[in-house]
């Protein structure tokens, strides 16, 4: 049986571009991310595992020096006992001008080629892994067309960067029903950044730093063991941060100093200090408070690590006064209707608001 760790999509030097990011945090993050980095390596070290798998996505060759290949190559050769296997996805392709060629490699690193799936044999371990490295940002090959089976005499592993969930995909579209057939007894995958475990025999590991609000939630890395019997599998959380999503309820009844208190009761205050946060107001809000989203981050800024607020709140209105001023439109005969109802009940009065609204907008012909 041997021993390994399965990680990918660190995205080492991504510069987080498309962010509300200042440049400290940008730039603290960046660092956080070599860390986390080092720290897989570390455990690698530490746990004596057999393989290191890193399937695709290591670094952004966009932002990517050849320093920071020799960084790399530091980090890594500190596991000098370790298996290393890496693949390149469609962010560190693997082509003539790629960083991975410019480095001096130590003999227990291996980089997979582009020209199709091939294998590399470890007698030592009685493992075949299996792998394919990207050469274009886009990459839609067929790279099982030229495949002759499995080794049948060994423990076979496949690490490779592609997309299970899109038979369309510009990212490597791979058929999951199709490579979960071939008997591997692994299937190490790296592209989607959301840690999915499909079955002891084959997963996604996700991003080990999770990278914006698209990716909330738990992140780390696989970590298991594997014999040509059976495979053992279990996530690891592994991140230093997490990205959150709170969604907070507000009424009509609140005061601005009550939205502010239930902003900063949405989670523990050390989760807070430590999280990256996504704040979404709902509901219906006085008409009179003035909600300047810049204003509350400003006030509330100083009990979170990060946080983002988006209001979807609607006014409370005046339904005599609305009523009134409009009794001969539909707005009038909208509100006269919903009053027909039962306005105590949160549901009808919510979507009294919510009508209201659109109708106040002009968002419907009149």
């Amino acid at each position: 049986m041997i021993k390994f760790i399965h990680t990918g999509d660190l995205h080492l030097g991504l510069q987080f571009e498309n962010l509300f990011f200042s440049r400290v945090i940008a730039s603290r993050r960046r660092t956080e991310i070599w860390t986390t980095f080092e720290r897989i390596v570390n455990k690698a070290i530490e746990d004596r595992v057999d393989f290191l798998f890193i399937a695709g996505d290591l670094f952004e060759e966009k932002y990517f020096t050849l320093g920071d290949m020799k960084r790399v190559k530091e980090i890594l050769e500190r596991a000098k006992n370790v298996n290393i296997i890496i693949t390149a996805g469609n962010h560190d392709t693997l082509n003539k001008n790629s960083l991975y060629h410019m480095i001096e490699w130590p003999e227990n690193i291996s980089i997979f080629n582009n020209k199709g799936l091939n294998s590399k044999i470890f007698e030592d371990k009685n493992v075949c892994v299996y792998g394919y490295s990207w050469d274009v940002a886009e990459n839609n090959k067929n790279v099982f067309e030229d495949f002759q089976g499995l080794n049948e005499e060994k423990i076979n592993i496949l690490v490779i960067h592609g997309d299970v969930f899109n038979k369309n995909s510009k990212y490597l579209p791979l058929d999951k029903n199709y490579i979960s057939s071939l008997g591997f007894n692994y299937i190490a995958l790296g592209h989607i950044h959301k840690p999915e475990i499909f079955s002891n025999k084959m997963a996604y590991c996700g991003s080990p730093e999770p990278l914006n609000f698209g990716e909330i939630g738990e992140h780390g890395i696989i970590q298991g063991k594997v014999s040509k019997e059976n495979t053992e599998i279990q996530f690891l959380p592994f991140s230093q941060r997490m990205f959150l999503e709170k969604n907070i309820e507000i009424n009509e009844n609140m005061s601005y100093t009550d939205i502010l208190n239930s902003i900063k009761k949405c989670d523990e205050g050390k989760n807070l200090n430590e999280n990256f946060y996504k704040i979404i107001l709902n509901g219906t809000i006085d008409r009179d408070i003035n909600l300047d989203i810049d204003d509350l981050i400003r006030i509330v800024e100083n009990d979170f690590y990060y946080i983002e607020v988006i209001d979807n709140t609607i006014l409370d209105y005046d339904l005599e006064k609305l009523e009134k001023e409009n009794k001969d439109n539909i707005i009038g005969y909208f509100i006269k209707e919903m009053k027909s109802k039962n306005l105590e009940d949160r549901i009808i009065k919510d979507a009294m608001y919510i009508g209201l609204e659109v109708l106040m907008k002009g968002k419907v012909d009149l």
